[in-house]
């Protein structure tokens, strides 16, 4: 009975050890071959433009909420991507449609089921990708700069002879004004306020008030 028991024992290590190289031999088959090729179509058609599912954070689509925990705090959504034949396209949307999902809101320890909404896009397209364009400055015309020039040097001719006819003021402090010949403070009562002061006209000094 004992040597049945043995020979039972020696045989099942045998096999065991028989299974166990199979499964080693398998595992390295596995290994040495050569990784599947996916073939062109494929790939194009799996990368070019169209809806595909993406992770979208709740947060992002609603930034106003960022007091709240949302639970799930992300949702999978239909959004266009992809790749486009040219560089001058980009993968934009065509046709979208509004999804309502109930997400659990909470904050601190109060909790509510809420239905939120969110864009969900059908269909895509590549299309030309918006760009800014800044239009060019407007070249002004000879004519034009040449008559502002002319006009601000008749200004000043016309200051300037307002400015004669008006006696000059004597003080520093004081400038000329010519349209009323009058010589007022170059301080103002506005500059003196801002400093806590008031302006004394006298002297067209900032002084404290009296009181």
């Amino acid at each position: 009975m004992t040597h049945t028991a043995e020979l039972f024992k020696l045989l099942f290590l045998v096999l065991l050890r028989i299974s166990h190289s199979k499964m080693v031999q398998l595992h390295t088959e596995e290994n040495s071959r050569s990784p599947e090729v996916i073939k062109w179509l494929e790939v194009y058609n799996r990368s070019f433009c169209q809806p595909r599912d993406v992770i979208v954070d709740i947060n992002t689509e609603y930034p106003e909420g960022v007091e709240y925990i949302f639970m799930p705090s992300c949702v999978v959504l239909k959004r266009c991507a992809g790749c486009c034949v040219d560089e001058e396209l980009e993968c934009v949307p065509v046709r979208t449609q509004t999804v309502i999902m109930q997400i659990m809101k909470r904050k601190y320890l109060q909790s509510q089921m809420v239905e939120m909404q969110f864009l969900q896009h059908n269909q895509c397209e590549c299309r030309p990708k918006r760009e800014t364009k800044v239009k060019p400055e407007r070249k002004r015309k000879k004519e034009e700069v040449k008559g502002h020039g002319q006009s601000r040097k008749r200004k000043k001719q016309k200051q300037f002879a307002l400015i004669s006819q008006c006696s000059p003021c004597t003080e520093k402090r004081r400038h000329l004004n010519p349209e009323t010949c009058e010589c007022t403070c170059k301080m103002t009562q506005q500059r003196c306020r801002a400093k806590g002061l008031e302006l004394n006209e006298r002297n067209c000094r900032c002084e404290t008030v009296r009181r």
